[in-house]
């Protein structure tokens, strides 16, 4: 979300109840984190960071979608740990590339990570894949939890947009394209998450973190899969600009689709132009306008995990006696 479509108000409830989450999350990760679970959080930071950048086309409806990511770092790491990976991919692209409003960057967290991660993978996938057995079962989980998640998105992003009352967008007609688009945007990051969590069936399970709650057995092959996701992430990361859509995303197509243009005025409340001032400065390469803006993205998402990651797991060395 941009800004724009929200209010100082319902920005700062958001913002609230998502650092509230990080909150827990850390507290999550800080208790049970393994030595081997952080550096994958991070490769799997930068996989999704540059997979998000590749947007693929809705055949017959001019708009495009990309993935989230949560389902698959769910499974991967499990809820707590996917919230804080797929938080700080949101900070990075905020921040630095000013893909999305940093006034709203509670609301993108909420929309994408919470409903995503904490919603979708633990209430939808888990319960659906089970321990992972099944391949058609997983599959399916991937499929349903990632539709779903998007779904609950882009009913949050409506609801946020209404109770801001900062734009014009007619809430039924908005809804409407909404959760029509993003239907169709699930269904492909569903498959797009089901193929990749299928390799890592096939090569290893042990990875999924499913399988280990349900064997109690240590994950292995750390190294090779994380060395296979960072190879990957940044190859895409190069690659972005040529094989990217240029079609608009689902929420910009939805509003382009109402008032014929994806632009909206910003919004005119001082606090509003103070977060995009402050977001202008720390944004050096705004709208991924750099052909190196994968790698770098990738690099800051794996740094900025390792090092919160680092904090949080940090053992106190007792007091010399």
């Amino acid at each position: 979300m941009a800004d724009a479509l929200v209010s100082p108000a319902v920005a700062g409830v958001a913002a609230a109840v998502s650092v509230t989450l990080l909150a827990v999350s850390a507290h999550k990760v800080k208790s049970s984190a393994t030595e081997n679970l952080v550096p994958l959080m991070g490769v799997m930071g930068a996989f999704v960071f540059a997979a998000q950048m590749i947007n693929f086309t809705i055949p017959g409806t001019g708009s495009s979608g990309h993935i989230v990511g949560g389902i698959l770092l769910g499974a991967l790491l499990g809820p707590w740990a996917a919230f804080l990976t797929l938080a700080s991919v949101l900070v990075v692209q905020c921040l630095i590339f000013a893909d999305g409003g940093l006034m709203a960057l509670g609301c993108n967290l909420l929309n994408m990570g919470v409903c995503s991660t904490l919603i979708a993978y633990p209430f939808i996938y888990r319960p659906i894949a089970g321990g992972g057995e099944k391949t058609w079962r997983v599959i399916v989980a991937a499929i349903v939890a990632s539709v779903v998640g998007l779904e609950l998105g882009a009913l949050l992003v409506t609801a946020e947009t209404e109770l801001s009352g900062v734009t014009a967008l007619p809430t039924r007609e908005f809804l409407g394209l909404m959760t029509s688009i993003h239907f169709f945007i699930g269904i492909g990051e569903g498959i797009a998450t089901a193929a990749v969590l299928y390799f890592v069936k096939l090569y290893q399970p042990s990875l999924l973190a499913g399988y280990r709650n349900m064997t109690g057995t240590h994950a292995g092959g750390y190294k090779r899969a994380a060395w296979i996701f960072l190879g990957i992430a940044l190859v895409l990361g190069v690659a972005f600009t040529w094989i990217a859509s240029a079609y608009p995303d689902g929420l910009e197509w939805s509003i382009s689709k109402i008032t014929g243009s994806a632009d909206l005025p910003g919004a005119g409340a001082a606090v509003a132009s103070t977060i995009a001032s402050v977001q202008k400065s720390t944004s050096f390469l705004p709208d991924y306008e750099s052909t190196w803006s994968g790698i770098i993205g990738c690099g800051v998402v794996v740094a900025l995990v390792w090092v919160v990651c680092a904090l949080l797991t940090k053992k106190k060395h007792p007091a010399n006696g």
